[in-house]
Formats: structure tokens, sequence, C-alpha cells
């Protein structure tokens, strides 16, 4: 069953009774869930309906009861125990796959797949989905893999969201809040505010007008006046949400009552009460407390678990009014608000800023409004003058988007097909995948769009033949000219030269122009190869852009015009005026040799021509002009053509390529991944070899760059700590852009990471000559605090000083956990199998294993 609706609509129900029914059959229900704090969430849930007995949690952090009849879980622990055939599967009736549209994240989402694949024949599953405009195409897909499937679709959200817009107005320094739809379209009075003082694309600086972006604290009094809290507010940037609590508690806003003040200590208390004074103190406890307890908090990713628990529980009492949170609080956690603001709509990805998606301004949106509680939601977004209103608009009237695969054979899913399926059957199975089923639709518009692509073509080089001579011949010749850093004759030397020299105000005659080719010059601008552009306007108030290709010959000044003032090129009536002068200019000196006669070099009519700096651009340049297609009054359509050509040749050639890798089974892919096992060892024909065993039961990201790690012995001979610090270089990754220096605490560590790298070298050539993606090169920026930690030094000597938050050091050490668990039990090494596993244990205490306990 495929369950589709939206946030808060009770799609849940449909889980529990599968759970219900496994109970009652005496079978057994795994409830999968893609982050561990909504494993833990759900655990408690179904603790509290089916009592500790029946329910066990399994996650990274924790093992609770696992052989228990009702099991939460991450989907990657199922995954693993189904490429395993784990004894824990017996019984299995029931699957529910938590928020299975994760199933397009670029980096964890091909598990889901997997499990939907895999998953025993006699297994039914549950796929819990938010609202996507394609969910029937799932279910088609489900049913094609797994047999009988039903889709369950519901549209209307079981709050109603009003979709606001809210502007500061300078004219009466009073905050806007206006309906962004009216009657579904966009709001006439909102979008006309916004056309007055929207920044235009080729401003510098930062605008001023008539409106503004209302501050936060403005935000939260406006709201709190309109009874509009409790709210979660977004903003996408973990340093901005501390921000915005400091920026409330400054400004002495209280959204608290002393009672609640009371309640929200003793939670908060109850939270942190495994971490230490030292840890609390490194964790800057009290400032966060003041903001908790004044009503306002943050929820990031840069938080430690038991500071986001604490948070999550006073908004679900309704005791915080106001969460300033980033994106990852939209992911499952249940934490509705009566309001939902967004401050912009766009976030920065790592690499550059990006606009929300319709998907993602429905996740976030999807929180507004709580069931039961408020008859309506609301959903703010702030102005800004880099986004337009009818933006903002399109957002809020898209509800829907379509869920996509990112499915890929990997090298643990290869080496897990070898070893548990012949090869025919492996390769139907990776063609039963999500992503192939789609690419399979999509063959037929693409080849639609292909060709259309290649019918324009074949007009495009029919409009490029010159009965003259050959067009691209000429061009060649053209191009060679510039290239070799001249213009492409004598005489468009002169028309630079003659260009340098005009100044704003001056009148020249353009060829083709109308009203006599008269413009005025507005304003000139130097280009990079000694290229300049002319801005001027035209005797009927057009503004143009001038280059040296519209003149056949050197331009001359033919007068002076005096501008309007103050200078205001984009004002209407500026522009009038100055055509109305430019009219009155005398038409007696219309052509060019009404200024000189001959050539201009230098402002000095007859001086002969500067040489060529190059003899070869001379030759192409003569060449080019003598050319037959020269003389063809069409020469220049010709080139056009040619150009346009050009790019429909890229095009088709995309397109092709496209249709192709559609056609290319993801089985092919599979094959490519084969061969590079093959070349390095891990399988030998249709079967593992030793270090293809070990690989199957490795997972991980850098799957294959670990296995081979360790079959060269590079993690042997390490200390625990040494171990924990080695092996954090494939877990953790930098954030934003940009490498630090990496400091390591002993030379063997140096020495070992050398070897890694180079080895990282090899294995990324492999991939590019397979045409595989390649594995993310090891990051050793994080093996210092590792080794510090596994050490037994205090958090303040472990981050005091380092730019890391507190919830990136939890967050990463429990991933270095994860992993060094795995390397305990694939080591080939007894010896080095121990270091993993004691190192894993001496990571665990602290702040770490604080915030592994599952909280209630």
């Amino acid at each position: 069953m495929v369950v589709a609706a939206p946030t808060g609509s009770g799609k849940t129900v449909v889980a529990q009774y599968a759970v219900a029914r496994a109970l009652e059959e005496g079978r057994k229900a795994f409830y999968t869930t893609p982050l561990k704090a909504l494993s833990n969430q759900k655990y408690w849930e179904l603790v509290r309906r089916h009592g500790t007995e029946n329910v066990g949690l399994l996650t990274g952090d924790n093992s609770v009861n696992g052989t228990a009849p009702v099991v939460v879980m991450t989907t990657e622990v199922l995954r693993n125990m189904i490429y395993a055939s784990s004894a824990t599967l017996d019984g299995l009736r029931y699957v529910v796959l938590d928020e299975v549209h994760y199933l397009q994240n670029a980096y964890r989402g091909p598990v889901w797949e997997e499990v939907i694949i895999h998953a025993q024949a006699g297994v039914d599953l549950v796929c819990l989905s938010a609202t996507v405009s394609n969910a029937e195409e799932l279910a088609d897909w489900i049913r094609t893999v797994r047999g009988a499937t039903t889709a369950v679709i519901e549209e209307r959200r079981p709050v109603d969201l009003h979709d606001l817009y809210l502007l500061g107005d300078r004219s009466s320094e009073q905050l806007l809040l206006m309906a962004t739809l009216v009657d579904g379209r966009p709001n006439p009075e909102a979008a006309a505010l916004d056309s007055k003082t929207l920044r235009h694309p080729g401003m510098r600086g930062r605008p001023r007008g008539r409106l503004f972006t209302p501050r936060r604290v403005e935000v939260v009094e406006l709201l709190a006046e309109h009874e509009m809290l409790p709210a979660i507010y977004f903003i996408f940037s973990r340093a901005a949400c501390d921000d915005a609590v400091a920026q409330c508690l400054r400004e002495g806003k209280r959204l608290t009552t002393a009672e609640e003040r009371r309640q929200i200590r003793a939670i908060a208390e109850d939270h942190v009460e495994p971490l230490s004074d030292d840890d609390l103190a490194v964790l800057d406890y009290g400032a966060w407390l003041s903001g908790l307890e004044a009503g306002y908090a943050a929820h990031h990713a840069g938080m430690v678990p038991p500071f986001k628990e604490a948070v999550e529980a006073c908004f679900a009492a309704g005791l915080v009014k106001v969460v300033f949170a980033t994106e990852t609080l939209s992911l499952g956690i249940n934490m509705p608000a009566r309001t939902v603001v967004i401050e912009k709509l766009t976030k920065f990805t790592g690499e550059r800023h990006e606009f929300l998606t319709p998907g993602e301004y429905t996740q976030l949106t999807g929180r507004a409004g709580r069931r039961g509680i408020d008859e309506v939601g609301y959903a703010v977004v702030l102005w800004s003058p880099f986004v337009p209103f009818d933006q903002i608009a399109g957002l809020a009237g898209a509800r829907t988007y379509a869920l996509t695969s990112s499915f890929r054979p990997t090298y643990n899913m290869a080496a897990n097909l070898v070893r548990r399926y012949p090869p025919d059957e492996a390769h139907h199975l990776l063609n039963l995948s999500f992503a192939q089923f789609r690419a399979d639709s999509d063959v037929v518009r693409l080849e639609t769009q292909l060709d259309r692509s290649s019918a324009a073509l074949r007009d495009a080089r029919q409009a490029a033949r010159c009965d003259r001579g050959d067009a691209e011949e000429y061009r060649r010749l053209i191009r060679a000219a510039e290239e070799t850093g001249r213009p492409r004759s004598p005489q468009s030397a002169e028309v630079i030269s003659a260009l340098e020299r005009i100044r704003p105000g001056d009148v020249l005659v353009v060829p083709g122009k109308h009203n006599g080719g008269r413009v005025a010059v507005l304003s000139t601008r130097h280009r990079r190869g000694g290229d300049i552009r002319l801005r001027a306007v035209t005797a009927d108030r057009k503004v143009v852009m001038l280059s040296p290709r519209d003149f056949d010959v050197a331009p001359v000044a033919l007068g002076r015009i005096r501008f309007p003032v103050p200078y205001a090129p984009n004002n209407a009536g500026f522009r009038r005026q100055v055509a109305s002068s430019l009219l009155a200019t005398r038409a007696d000196a219309a052509g060019p040799e009404a200024g000189h006669e001959g050539p201009v070099e230098d402002g000095v009519p007859g001086a002969p021509r500067r040489p060529w700096r190059s003899d070869l651009a001379l030759t192409h340049a003569l060449a080019a002009d003598n050319h037959p297609v020269a003389a063809c009054p069409d020469a220049r359509a010709h080139l056009r053509a040619l150009d346009r050509a050009d790019r429909l040749a890229r095009d088709v050639e995309r397109l092709q390529r496209r249709v192709k890798g559609r056609i290319e089974s993801l089985a092919r892919q599979f094959d490519r991944v084969l061969r590079v096992l093959e070349a390095w060892g891990y399988v030998d024909g249709w079967s593992l070899t030793e270090s293809g065993s070990r690989l199957a039961r490795t997972y991980h990201e850098s799957d294959l760059l670990i296995a081979e790690c360790l079959a060269q012995g590079l993690l042997d001979g390490l200390g625990d700590a040494e171990m924990a610090a080695a092996v954090s270089v494939f877990t953790y990754e930098s954030r934003g852009q940009g490498e630090g220096s990496a400091w390591f605490p002993t030379p063997r560590l140096r020495h070992r990471w050398n070897a890694i790298n180079q080895l990282v070298g090899e294995l990324n050539a492999a991939e590019d000559d397979a045409g595989l993606p390649l594995t993310r090169v090891p990051d050793p920026g994080f093996a210092a605090l590792a080794y510090a930690w596994a050490e037994g030094e205090d958090l303040a000597e472990v981050i005091g000083e380092e730019e890391m938050s507190g919830g990136d050091f939890v967050r990463n050490v429990k991933q270095l956990i994860d992993l060094l668990r795995q390397v305990g039990e694939t080591a080939p090494a007894s010896a080095t199998a121990g270091a993993a596993r004691r190192a894993a244990e001496q990571l665990m205490r602290g702040v770490v294993a604080a915030s592994s306990v599952v909280p209630t």
C-alpha cells in the first residue's frame, strides 16, 4: 500500500493498523524511518500502545529488545538485515516505510529501493509518503515489483492553510500582512506594491525604496498580536537561528509566564541531567536556557541532541512559543505549529544559493496548523528585494512535486547481489528499480524533444549554406583572426580605435537604424580583450547596445547634445528629452564622409594604420576579407545560422546521450561496477573473494576504499586512539568549501594518511576509466579531535578552540563509532578488529553517550 497525504492528515493510522494486525496474527512488523530521532519518537509511541515487551529499537546508537515482534529501526538497518539474511527476519509480515519519499535523497535514497526490491516475497509494505504529484506512478512501480498494491492519495490538508505575505512599509512605518493568493490567483495589491520597489537585476549595492524586510523581533511581535503563535521560523543558517534568539532576548521580550518558565526549566534540566557541568559550560547552557525560558529557541544540526530534544518537548507542550529552525526540522519530527514563517526563499547548499522547490516549500509549510487545535494554519513569507512576488505566489500555488529516484549500483550492493543471486536474476532485479521504471517512461518524451531539435538543426544548416562559397570556412578564418589577438580586418581595428574616442553625449550614425540612424551615446564601457560597448538612445527613445560589429566604417561624432539634469538614463522622461534633442541635430553630416575622408588613426585623418603585431593574424584577416562569402549580402545571416546550428547540434548530442542513458539499463552500469571489483580482486567470475565478502558487510559511501584499506593493512598496527583518528577520515566531511591543513597526533597516522590518500587516487582513476562516479576523497579534518576524545580528553579541551559546534562533534563521533563497529566485525586481522571495537567503546562517553539515550 502507498499512502500519500499531507503532514498531519493521519496516515500513520494505516501503519498502526499493520502493526496491530501483525501482533494479532502472531507475526512481526518492522517500522522504518530515515532518522534516528524519528525512530526514537515512533518507538515510544508504539511502547505506549503495545508495551515495552512487544516493541524494540535498532539504530546506530541503540539496540533495545531487537527480537521483539515490533521493531522500530532506521531503513539502513533493515537493508543490512536483508543482505545478511538475518534470522531476525523470520516471521516478518509487515514493513512500514515511513517518509518513503526519502528515496529521492541523493545519498541515502537508494536504500529504500533496495528494501522494496529485496524484501521477502511474503512481506507486505506500507509506504507512507508526503503529497507527491506522481504517487500513482510510485504505486505502479511497487505493483510491478511486488504484486498487488493499492494507492491511497489525499491532497486536502486536515487544517486549511492561509498563505500570507509580510512586508514593511516605510511610508507608514508599519508592517503589512497580506494574503498571497486571492481566489487562487496572486494578490494584485501585493503585486502592485512589490513592483514599485523590486530590485532591478542590473542594480549594484543595497536597494532602498518604500518597502523593507521586517526584523525578526517585529515579526514575532506581530504574530503575538494577531494570536498566530506558536510559530516555527525557518532561517537557513545555524548561526542566524542562534542570533535570532539572542536578538529577541536583547529586546527584553518574554513570551512566557512564571509558571511556564518553571516547567521549561524542569524539562531542560531533565534532558541535560547526563551532561557534566563542564560540558554544559562548553555548550553555553546558560544562554540556551535563558532563551528557552523566555519562550524562544533555536533548532538545528549544530545543537547536541539533549538540547534539541528539550526544545521539541517544550514546544510540543506549548511552552516555547517561537522556534528558529533550519530546514532539518521539516523532516519527520512531530512539531506542528499554528504558523510557519519563511524568512528567505533561497538557501545556501554549500556551493551556491538555490531557490526553494515546490516540494521543499510544501514540506516546510506542512507544519502550519495543529489538527484538533487550530481551525487554520498560516504560512508567512517575508518580503525580499531579490525575489519577485509572483515567484512567491507561484510556490504557494504549487502544492505537490514529482518524486524522483537516486538509485545507482554501489560496490556493496554489487557484492551482495553476487553473493545472493545468479547473474540473470541480479541483472533483472536492478532493472526493477524505480529509476529504471521512470527512465523507460522518459524515453518517449526525450525522443520527441530529439525529433524537434534535429529538425531545427537541419533548417539551421540549410540557412547557413551560401551559393558563393563555404560559410563554415569563412567563419573559421574570422575566428582564427580573432583568436590570434586582432580584429578580423584592418577596418575593424579602425572602428575600435574610433569608438575609444567617443564620449557620452556624442551623436553617431549607425547603419540600419531608423530615423536616419542617429543615436546619442549614453555611456561607454571597455571590456576584456580590448572590446568596447556603447549604450545609446535612438530618436524613437529606444535604448540600444552597440559594439564594433554595428559599424562598417570608423564612426565620427556628428555633434554633441546636452543631457537633462539629473542624469537618469533609465527614466522615460529623460530619454524623451534626449530623443528630442537628437531629432534637432543637423542631418547634413549623416554619413561618415561628413567627418573626414579616408581612415582615421589616433584622431588624425589620413594617418597610416598601425602595424599588425601578428603576421598570422593579418594573413587570416585578409583571407577572410577575400573569401567569396564575405561579398554575399546575406553573409551575416549565414554566420548566425551557423552559430544556431552549433547550439542545436550540442542540444541534439545532449539529448542523444540522455536517451542512451535511459535505454542503457542500470544492469549495464552494474556490469561496469563488477569490472572494477574484478580488477581489484573482489570478484572472481560470479563469486566473491575473501575481500569481496568483507565488502558485502561494509555499509558506507566509501565501501570499496575502506575494504581495500583493510586488505592492504593500512589500519593494522594502530593504537586504539590512532584507529579512531584513522577511520575518521572516511566519515568526516568538512562543512562549506575549502580544506584546512590537517594535524596528525602521531607520525604513524601521518604515514597512514598519505597511503590512504594515494590509494583513493588510484581508485578514482580506475572509476574514471570505467565511467563510474568517483569515491569521495577522505577528509582528515576530524582526526585530531577523534584521537583526543578517544584518549579521554574533556569536551572543553577537544572543541574549546575549534570552530565546531557541540552538535556537529557529537554527530561526527556517532558516525565514526558506527563505522568502527563495522571494522571491528570485518577486519581480517584480529588485532585490528579489537582495536576498532575498543576505539568505539572509548568514544561512547560523556556528551556522546548522553546524546545516544532514547528520549522518553
